[in-house]
């Protein structure tokens, strides 16, 4: 039982930490200690020391022996990896989910589709980048291919962070809104090919966008100035 206690002590600590970094509540660069989240979450170590671990694992801390964890800053070269690896699985969902998609799936996008219209309606960039990441994240459930959901989730977890920041590689909501109608248009056609074509194309947007940054722009557009005061969370 202890055990199992711990365990549960350890996903609980895990899943407030990730959500905290995913929301910049931590920045980049943050040293996190053992020592000090135990007395923050009233528990002992070990539970922090196996969050701390599966946060490595998600590639949202750096860990080195004998030192604290630190929030992971991402270089531009790793986002761009990513991005490319990303375009890469989600255009092979579509394909593969396009025509698997249930009356459930169709509803669920559209839904999607209407949370993002309002978002940009009222400016609400968060409530923007939740229904686009749902909206992306139906394709590779519906894919129904494990090795690409876990390694879809492998790769975009460590961006998700940075995607109000990736605004500014985009465009603006009303042109990524339009990217998303274009893809919709063709899964409601049951054409996969020009559906997960048009996947490609969005997500390689902010790629080009990346390629032509210096380090120092990437460095001001990710926030990595800022975070760069604080080293505690």
């Amino acid at each position: 039982m202890a055990t199992i206690e711990s365990r549960t002590l350890a996903e609980q600590v895990f899943e407030v930490l990730e959500a905290a970094i995913l929301k910049d509540e931590i920045p980049q660069g943050t040293e996190l200690s053992e020592v000090e989240l135990a007395e923050q979450y009233g528990v002992s170590r070990g539970p922090v020391r196996e969050a701390l671990r599966k946060l490595g694992a998600a590639g949202l801390v750096s860990l080195t022996p004998r030192r604290p964890a630190i929030v992971k800053i991402l270089s531009m070269k790793e986002i761009l990896d990513a991005y490319q690896v990303r375009e890469a699985l989600e255009q092979l969902a579509v394909r593969i989910a396009t025509p698997l998609l249930t009356d459930d799936h169709m509803r669920d996008l559209e839904g999607m589709m209407e949370q993002m219209e309002s978002a940009v309606e009222q400016s609400d960039i968060d409530g923007f980048f939740e229904a686009n990441a749902t909206f992306h994240r139906i394709f590779i459930d519906a894919s129904d291919n494990y090795r690409l959901q876990e390694t879809h989730s492998h790769v975009s977890r460590p961006m998700a962070k940075y995607r109000r920041r990736s605004l500014d590689l985009r465009g603006n909501l009303s042109s990524s809104l339009l990217e998303h109608e274009r893809i919709m248009e063709a899964i409601r056609e049951g054409d996969a090919d020009l559906a997960a074509e048009l996947v490609r194309e969005h997500i390689h947007v902010p790629q080009d966008r990346l390629e032509e940054l210096t380090d120092e722009a990437w460095r001001e557009i990710s926030g990595q100035d800022a975070s760069s005061d604080s080293n505690r969370p």
